[in-house]
């Protein structure tokens, strides 16, 4: 496998060993701020914000930790008769579900970016035409110019009405992340099938 390939997939599994290992300490923050909801429905006036909020850190744990989970193989698979398969077995059976999974993942990230694109105020057709409008304004132009070109913010339909853009930016950042893992772990399954190693 050419160098070059594995250097991509090293720094790869480096960002997504770094982005979740921070990522995991989301469900510290979810259980604080579940624990203050708690406390304020029992002693205060409920907050309004508490349970959306730990929503959207579920989400974020979730989707940001998943990368690091693939990298581990701690992902769920079937392991009644995976266990005892070759290297050049698995590499084989798991190149043809990684290959299913990037184009799953593909399909996610697509829609991801067009939810992004409504949840700005943009309703047309073509989101990556709106994005790169918006980064052309905002470079020659500044914030000014690219929160023109913004439309109707989108925000969530309960009472606290928070923006829904942040949620969905993380949504991409995770998703983008995990092709891209996707792709390192096809990658390293295609050097175990030339090379028959057992890690690289």
């Amino acid at each position: 496998m050419p160098r070059a390939l594995m250097q991509f997939v090293r720094l790869i599994d480096l960002m997504n060993k770094g982005v979740g290992r921070v990522a995991m300490y989301g469900i510290f923050a979810m259980m604080a701020v579940l624990l203050y909801s708690s406390i304020s429905k029992s002693f205060f006036n409920p907050s309004l914000w508490t349970l959306e909020v730990a929503q959207f850190l579920m989400v974020a744990y979730f989707i940001l930790g998943g990368p690091y989970s693939i990298q581990l193989g701690s992902n769920v698979r079937m392991d009644l008769f995976y266990g005892g398969w070759s290297v050049r077995t698995k590499a084989m059976v798991d190149s043809v579900s990684v290959l299913c999974l990037l184009f799953y993942l593909g399909i996610l990230f697509q829609g991801a970016m067009v939810s992004m694109a409504y949840s700005l105020g943009y309703f047309g057709t073509e989101p990556y035409a709106f994005y790169w409008d918006l980064l052309t304004a905002f470079v020659t132009g500044g914030p000014d110019a690219a929160g023109e070109m913004l439309g109707y913010l989108e925000r969530s339909s309960t009472a606290w009405r928070p923006f829904l853009w942040p949620v969905k930016l993380v949504l991409i950042a995770g998703v983008f992340l995990m092709l891209l893992q996707v792709l390192a772990e096809l990658i390293r399954d295609i050097d175990h099938l030339i090379s028959g190693k057992e890690d690289t």
